[in-house]
């Protein structure tokens, strides 16, 4: 494949790239740059983390790009989830890998990572401290959104470390590319200016797109990055997202209540289910309806049916309709696996149970 093919695959689902010349020197300079994405283990994965990370994932692999998942224990740890219990937090980190196993994510390439396995070494804890004294504290509570939280929620002094971990993490894992969500940007901008303050590099970030929650989007006067992360699909509310071994009757109840208004594009969460995950899979699609509803519909792209969509010549149940049947078409391997994989129907009951 051709650096100049490469750099558009990678582009195809890109929402930001810093910066694109930057990605196509490295292209040009490495036959296989790393990349790497972090997840903090925190309960069950939900699509945006399963079924649409493999796909980017997948792309950049095929692109050239050797690719790490890290299973972030230590930051979930540090950012109290499930309680600050490591042992329940590193168990869920054994799930997200099979998970990602299980969601056809190109393993060949792929190297799966513990935090657990970075912090055991002193060099990793002087960058985290090279980090911190090259940071004021007002920049780092300014990179509290990586954790979820807001500039305004009191922090604890563990959840100051974070930011300054995440970025050690790039170096530790000797990343060339950040390929994380919108809501990491502000801790990978940090990256690249102390990088080389440090003897290290400046990392090209890489954006994808933040999968919205299946309700109904809330006003919140935030434009861009920090409006799409407002809306962003989140486990602390359960009927907002759909879980990687939600049942096939989950997933229809699910995307049959989810706000999809008639004619409406924007801001509407079935949409964005068939543009970042269902086209990216099947490439086309076909809609069964009744005869007297217009029959059934074949659409080549995502553009043909948003327009049918927006002008409304395709009715939002007949889209909840198809949306549901393709992502449980996603999901049944992965069900599959945990039904009969006896390492894996452990995992789930015990990350169920917490």
């Amino acid at each position: 494949m051709k650096n100049s093919e490469k750099l558009s695959l990678i582009k195809s689902f890109a929402e930001e790239i810093v910066t694109e010349e930057e990605l196509a020197q490295l292209l040009e300079e490495k036959k296989h740059p790393v990349a790497y994405d972090g997840f903090e283990p925190s309960g069950k994965m939900h699509l945006a983390q399963g079924i649409m990370r493999a796909i980017n994932t997948n792309k950049m692999t095929k692109a050239g790009v050797k690719f790490t998942m890290l299973a972030a224990d230590w930051h979930a740890w540090a950012n109290n989830k499930l309680g600050g219990d490591l042992d329940k937090i590193r168990t869920v980190g054994d799930y997200f890998i099979e998970v990602w196993k299980a969601a056809g994510m190109d393993t060949e390439n792929v190297k799966f990572a513990r935090s657990t396995d970075l912090v055991a070494k002193q060099e990793y804890w002087q960058t985290v401290l090279k980090i911190a004294r090259e940071s004021t504290v007002n920049r780092i509570v300014r990179c509290s959104q990586i954790m979820g939280r807001s500039e305004s929620e009191a922090l604890s002094a563990a959840q100051i470390f974070y930011p300054c971990m995440q970025c050690a993490d790039i170096f530790h894992l000797n990343a060339d590319i950040t390929q994380l969500g919108m809501d990491q940007r502000k801790v990978n901008i940090l990256a690249r200016e102390v990088g080389p303050k440090l003897g290290f590099w400046k990392p090209v970030i890489v954006s994808h797109h933040m999968l919205m929650g299946l309700g109904e989007p809330k006003e919140t006067g935030l434009t861009g990055a920090d409006r799409a992360i407002a809306m962003k699909m989140s486990k602390s509310s359960p009927d907002s997202a759909i879980f990687m071994t939600d049942s096939a009757e989950e997933v229809e109840r699910k995307i049959k209540k989810a706000y999809c208004p008639e004619g409406q594009s924007s801001d509407n969460p079935v949409l964005e289910y068939m543009k970042y995950m269902v086209f990216e899979k099947f490439k086309a699609v076909e809609i069964k309806r009744p005869e007297k509803f217009g029959g059934d519909a074949a659409f080549e792209s995502y553009s043909e049916l948003e327009k049918a969509f927006t002008d409304r010549k395709l009715h939002p149940m007949d889209l909840k309709n198809a949306a549901s049947g393709y992502v449980n078409e996603m999901l049944e391997p992965v069900r599959k696996h945990f039904e009969k994989n006896a390492k894996a129907r452990k995992l789930l009951e015990q990350v169920s149970s917490m």
